[in-house]
């Protein structure tokens, strides 16, 4: 038992490493590309056609690829941007591109659900593009950006564990080494109901924090 915690320890912290510097910076990147890809849409506040388009395709195109074929294919990156493409630090770049354009179109869709007659209202107020964002479209959806914050933190968490199967450290590469090649049968379920105790944990935060934002 002792030795199955020695395993597992520094494996999790490798994972929640991953995870939340990749979470960091998806929603850093993905929150502002999925209100362009609204904003710039025909009849909605700054139409911009070509830019949405342009967005919209590359977005589907990163969406479209396996998270292990993105990761091989972009490995010169990866090894430009850190120096290396073994570890934890190598795998956060692709979990991070692979994960942006998803959550990009969870903001897009979130934003989407607003009522257009709250924006038309704002405009009407004389309210600038940057007010309309921030002080009407963020707020509206709020709880729903929240819950789709928590979908977006499991699916970073799935890819960590493929990254595993290319050396990128955590929970993953723990199942691979110990689970699958040396047949360490124990390990291989540890590790499973690691993951799921933390999905579990994760939605369950998510569910609770929109909750309480959706009663203020």
């Amino acid at each position: 038992m002792s030795h199955l915690i020695e395993l597992l320890y520094p494996s999790m912290l490798e994972t929640l490493y991953m995870v939340f510097v990749s979470v960091f910076f998806t929603i850093l990147l993905g929150l502002p590309l999925g209100i362009i890809l609204v904003i710039t849409d025909k009849n909605h506040i700054v139409p911009i056609p070509w830019l949405n388009n342009i967005l919209s395709y590359i977005i589907n195109i990163t969406r479209s690829l396996p998270f292990l074929i993105l990761m091989i294919f972009i490995i010169p990156f990866t090894r430009l941007i850190v120096g290396t493409t073994i570890g934890t630090t190598a795998a956060i770049i692709p979990l991070i591109i692979a994960a942006t354009p998803f959550f990009a179109r969870v903001v897009e869709t979130s934003i989407k659900e607003v009522d257009w007659g709250v924006v038309e209202a704002s405009i009407s107020m004389g309210a600038t593009p940057i007010q309309i964002i921030l002080k009407v479209l963020i707020p509206e959806v709020l709880p729903s950006l929240v819950l789709g914050i928590t979908i977006t933190i499991i699916n970073i968490l799935g890819y960590s564990a493929m990254a595993g199967v290319v050396g990128g450290g955590g929970l993953g590469d723990l199942a691979i080494r110990y689970g699958y090649h040396r047949f360490q049968k124990d390990v291989m379920i540890a590790t499973v109901i690691l993951l799921v105790i933390l999905v579990q944990l994760i939605q369950s935060t998510g569910n609770k924090i929109a909750q309480i934002i959706n009663k203020k």
